[in-house]
C-alpha cells in the first residue's frame, strides 16, 4: 500500500520521442476524433429525430445503432482528448486517479460494444430467419433488456479489471510505455506479482469476447442457410446488404480486440500493441457510423431528407 501511495500520477510516453511526428500525430488525432464526434453524434441525431420513422430509435436494429454511436462516442473520448492535449502541450502528465477513470471508461465502453454487436447479430438472425414473428420477438422490452444487460456487463467487466490493476503496486517507475492507461502497459509497469492480474485478463477477456462472437457467429449461421434456401436472387442481395454493415464492423473490432489482448507474451511488442490501441480506440469509433451510413439506403435517405430541409436551396 505504501509503495502505491508513492505514485501519484503516471507520465504516458506516447506512440513516439520523434519531436518532427508530434504535430502529424496531433493533426492526425485531432481530425480523427472530430470525425468522431461529427459522425456518430450525427447517427444518434437522425436516428432520435423521428423516432416513427423506419430508421428511429423505435426500430431494433437502429436503436441498437444508436446505442453502438453513443459506446464509440464513449470510448473514443476516454482517449482521444488527452491524448490530443498531450500532443498539442507536450504535458505527458496523467493523475493516478485519472489514469484510473479513464481505463474505467475505456474498458467498460469497449466491453458494451462487444455485447451491442452480439445484440445486432441476434436481432439480424430475428429479422432474417424468423421474419413473422420478428416484431413479437424484438419487443421494445427485449431490446432494452438487452441493451442494458450490454451496459451491465461491460461495466461490471471495467469494475473487474481497474480493481485487479490498481491494486498493484508501482514502485520502480511511473512511465506507461503507451499513449493511455490501458491493461498490458499497466501490468508491465507494476513490480507486484502479476501472474494472477494477466490470468483474470487472459479468462474475463476470453469469455467476453469469444462469449459474444459465439453468439454472433451461431446468428450468421442461420442467417447463410436462410439466405441459402432463398429461391430469389434479389432477396438474398436485400439480405446480404442489410447484415454486410454489421459484419464488417465486427470483423474490424473483433481482429484488432483479439490481437491486441488474447496473443501469447512472448509474441507482444508494444510498439506493435500502441499500433494496434490507435486504430481500436479512435479508427474503429470513426469507422463505424460511415460503414453503416454509407451502406444503408435508408441512413443516406434521412440524411439527404434531413439536409433538404436544412438547405431548400440546394
Amino acid at each position: 500500500m505504501e509503495n502505491r501511495i508513492e505514485v501519484t500520477e503516471f507520465i504516458l510516453l506516447g506512440l513516439t520521442d520523434d519531436p518532427n511526428l508530434q504535430i502529424p500525430l496531433l493533426l492526425a488525432f485531432l481530425f480523427i476524433y472530430l470525425i468522431t464526434l461529427l459522425g456518430n453524434g450525427g447517427m444518434m441525431v437522425i436516428i432520435h429525430l423521428d423516432s416513427h420513422s423506419p430508421i428511429g430509435v423505435d426500430t431494433p436494429m437502429y436503436f441498437f445503432l444508436s446505442n453502438l454511436s453513443f459506446v464509440d462516442l464513449g470510448y473514443s473520448s476516454a482517449v482521444a482528448p488527452k491524448t490530443v492535449a498531450a500532443l498539442q502541450s507536450g504535458d505527458k502528465a496523467i493523475s493516478y486517479n485519472g489514469c484510473a477513470a479513464q481505463f474505467f471508461f475505456f474498458v467498460g465502453f469497449a466491453t458494451v460494444e462487444c455485447y451491442l454487436l452480439a445484440s445486432m447479430a441476434y436481432d439480424r438472425h430475428a429479422a432474417v430467419c424468423r421474419p413473422l414473428h420478428y416484431t413479437t420477438t424484438m419487443t421494445a422490452g427485449v431490446c432494452a433488456l438487452l441493451a442494458t444487460g450490454s451496459y451491465v456487463s461491460g461495466f461490471l467487466n471495467a469494475s473487474i479489471h481497474a480493481a485487479g490493476t490498481f491494486r498493484l503496486s508501482f514502485c520502480s517507475s511511473n512511465e506507461i510505455n503507451h499513449f493511455f492507461c490501458d491493461i498490458p502497459p499497466l501490468l508491465a509497469l507494476s513490480c507486484s506479482d502479476t501472474r494472477i492480474s494477466k490470468l483474470v485478463v487472459f479468462f474475463v477477456v476470453g469469455f467476453n469476447v469469444f462469449f459474444t462472437l459465439l453468439v454472433i457467429l451461431i446468428s450468421y449461421f442461420f442467417i447463410c442457410i436462410t439466405i441459402q434456401r432463398m429461391r430469389s436472387a434479389e432477396g438474398r442481395k436485400k439480405v446480404f446488404s442489410t447484415c454486410a454493415s454489421h459484419l464488417t464492423a465486427v470483423s474490424i473490432f473483433y481482429g484488432t480486440i483479439v490481437f491486441m489482448y488474447l496473443q501469447p507474451n512472448s509474441s507482444q511488442s508494444m510498439d506493435t500493441d500502441k499500433i494496434a490501441s490507435v486504430f481500436y480506440t479512435v479508427v474503429i469509433p470513426m469507422l463505424n457510423p460511415l460503414i453503416y451510413s454509407l451502406r444503408n439506403k435508408e441512413v443516406k435517405s434521412a440524411l439527404w431528407k434531413i439536409l433538404n430541409k436544412l438547405y431548400p436551396q440546394y
